[in-house]
């Protein structure tokens, strides 16, 4: 059987080296170019498909006619699509005989879209998961084959989450792939009604609302810490940055309003609800701090 694969980040070389070790015959790699502005913090497809002798592209528009007439004559099975960003049309998609499946980090169709574990870290979920599942034109909509849950810890950063459907993702394919090559794969359809979508983020959508709750601050803290570009906001002390928090009870001597303060020699953060934040990691002004002097309000 052959296929061609539309891949990037870690989650598309993990799945990419499944398919090879089954013995997949990867007629074309399709990937992204890394973005002069991005932290690339991640592994390189096109590095592993290089070291298998794959060609590959990596084209600004998939579509186009160039790489359009490379899948026409590769003339493949099957289409795998892992972690690519960019949303296949049917053009495409009807292209490969057998059919075209991509693994999504949700679990489906629950936090359809972008940057689906960054969103559930963000909303405090408790699990979310990988999920194989058919592609058609609409996003993150097609039947669905497998899927695993990990759980989400209530101090796990969105790395954290991520390296677990890393993980869920791999498995997912590895018991999937056999059932696909011999035709005898379950199809699942999907209940859209039942689930959710949710764009892109940007690094402003980092900044933090001081009325919200400490729980709230706490997870868009975890949600966006590293490798993102972190919860922050503007105080007289200059830009504060929250790396990383932790949930923990309130405090006898505490500021009246949102303040970033000590006591016993540790640093907390009184949200806007009363809660407290233990405070592990911050920068204030671009200078990473384990203490203050004074308190700075919020």
């Amino acid at each position: 059987m052959s296929a061609v694969v539309f891949a990037y980040h870690n989650v598309g070389v993990r799945c990419l080296s499944v398919l090879l070790a089954h013995g997949i015959n990867i007629k074309l790699v399709v990937t992204h170019s890394d973005a002069s502005n991005e932290n690339i913090w991640f592994n390189s497809v096109a590095d592993l498909a290089a070291q298998h002798d794959i060609p590959v592209v990596a084209p600004e528009n998939p579509h186009d006619g160039k790489t359009m007439k490379l899948l026409h004559d590769v003339a493949p099975d099957f289409l795998f699509s892992f972690y690519y960003r960019l949303l296949l049309k049917s053009s495409i998609l009807k292209i490969p005989k057998k059919g075209c499946y991509n693994m999504h980090g949700s679990l489906l169709p629950l936090y359809r879209g972008r940057v689906p574990v960054n969103w559930a870290v963000l909303h405090g979920e408790t699990q979310t998961g990988a999920t194989l599942h058919a592609m058609v034109p609409k996003a993150d909509a097609g039947a669905i084959v497998d899927q695993m849950a990990v759980p989400i810890l209530q101090n796990d950063t969105s790395k954290d989450v991520f390296d677990k459907v890393l993980v869920a993702s791999e498995l997912v394919l590895h018991r999937s792939v056999p059932l696909l090559l011999a035709g005898t794969a379950k199809h699942t359809a999907m209940d859209l009604s039942q689930g959710s979508y949710f764009s892109g983020r940007s690094a402003e959508d980092g900044r933090i609302n001081w009325g919200q709750s400490a729980l709230q601050i706490h997870n868009l803290v975890r949600a966006v810490t590293h490798p993102y570009p972190g919860a922050f906001a503007e105080t007289v002390k200059g830009r504060l940055v929250l790396w990383r928090t932790m949930i923990c009870d309130e405090l006898k001597e505490m500021p009246e309003g949102p303040a970033l303060f000590m006591s016993n020699r540790k640093m907390y953060l009184r949200a806007g609800d009363g809660g407290v934040l233990r405070v592990l990691e911050v920068e204030v002004d671009g200078e990473t701090v384990t203490a203050i002097e004074d308190t700075i309000p919020l």
